[in-house]
């Protein structure tokens, strides 16, 4: 049977393939735009640096200060940089902080963006934007948020470390996984996450003997593209309050968390909607969802412990207080107990029950 669903639609171009970078002048010029500001973190500097020189005359300047969890500070410096550039675009390279930084000022300034992907951290697809201030993350959606063009290019992604290429495609699956059984699923969302949950679980393995297996990456960048069309188009639940509550009050760092999360959210809500998630307990095996994606990450290198991340058993108790408080709708209750246990054996890196 065949449930009642709304299909909003996708507004964001998108232009996949290998060598697309060379692309984005024609982008910026397809929106009319004549003044790229283009972002990056400091890291990311000289590549983005490179891209403005490829916009030429269509470049407005390179700022190069984007950070985790987008800061607000970090914005309002980014604003006002866009305004002393005399910008009228935006063009992020680089992961989800980059991302997000472009997201900020979109959503500050009412410009346009060109979104290039080089992790698989999945939300250059969304009008979803996350934002830091004394020291706590709030979320908010917004159709300005929701860039205009994403240039994904395969070749970007050849040289991106293995831990960061494990730790971000985790973190792109747990927005399909949230998205599997959110109230607002759709049948387009619901196939792409499927097919995506296969493309990760064969390409990281392949990518594990050999970084630069071209066809391997396309696969996981096609599938990290799945991922955030999802999250894009579907209401989230426990798996990213936990993570908004563990990078934005106890800084712990973004793909990292997804990763190490993912697992025990899963099984958290297994209970509640065993049905909606048997696709990934398919795709892993291990005879759950949960547990599937456990030794899933194990077998990838990923991390396994909020301890290896930074945070302190001390710190679970108030991790549990900030969860707890205003929680995001869930198909399982989120209970002060519930919570703790999960935090414990995220923590422990303990194989979910």
């Amino acid at each position: 049977m065949i449930r009642p669903f709304v299909f909003p639609g996708m507004t964001t171009r998108v232009v996949f393939g290998h060598g697309t970078l060379a692309q984005v002048p024609d982008e910026v010029a397809r929106l009319g735009h004549s003044g790229a500001l283009v972002l990056s973190t400091p890291q990311q500097e000289p590549q983005a640096q490179a891209l403005a020189d490829a916009l030429g005359d269509r470049a407005a300047g390179v700022f190069a200060g984007a950070t985790m969890h987008t800061p607000v500070e970090v914005t309002e410096t980014a604003v006002a940089a866009y305004a002393a550039a005399g910008a009228d675009c935006v063009v992020s390279l680089g992961g989800g902080s980059t991302t997000g930084l472009g997201k900020a000022i979109a959503l500050r300034t009412g410009t346009d963006q060109v979104v290039v992907p080089t992790t698989y951290a999945g939300s250059e697809m969304t009008d979803i934007l996350g934002e830091t201030a004394g020291g706590e993350k709030t979320t908010r959606r917004d159709p300005a948020i929701r860039p205009e063009v994403v240039v994904y290019d395969v070749d970007l992604t050849l040289t991106l470390p293995l831990g960061l290429t494990v730790t971000s495609a985790l973190n792109a699956i747990a927005h399909a996984m949230e998205g599997f059984y959110a109230p607002d699923r759709n049948p387009v969302t619901e196939a792409l996450s499927r097919d995506a949950m296969v493309a990760f679980r064969d390409a990281l393995p392949a990518l594990a003997l050999n970084p630069q297996d071209r066809e391997a990456r396309a696969k996981a960048l096609y599938a990290a593209w799945g991922c955030s069309l999802t999250l894009g188009q579907v209401s989230m639940a426990l798996h990213h309050k936990l993570a908004h509550v563990l990078g934005g009050s106890f800084g712990l760092p973004h793909a990292e968390t997804h990763a190490v999360l993912l697992p025990h959210t899963t099984a958290y809500n297994e209970p509640a909607v065993g049905d909606l998630l048997r696709p990934i307990a398919d795709t892993f095996g291990h005879g759950s969802a949960g547990r599937g994606l456990w030794h899933f990450a194990k077998a990838a290198g990923a991390p396994l412990r909020l301890a290896d991340l930074g945070l302190t058993e001390a710190d679970l108790d108030r991790a549990t207080e900030i969860a707890t408080r205003n929680p995001y709708a869930n198909p399982r209750p989120i209970t002060r107990d519930g919570m703790r246990h999960l935090l414990q054996q995220a923590f422990d890196g303990q194989c979910p029950a």
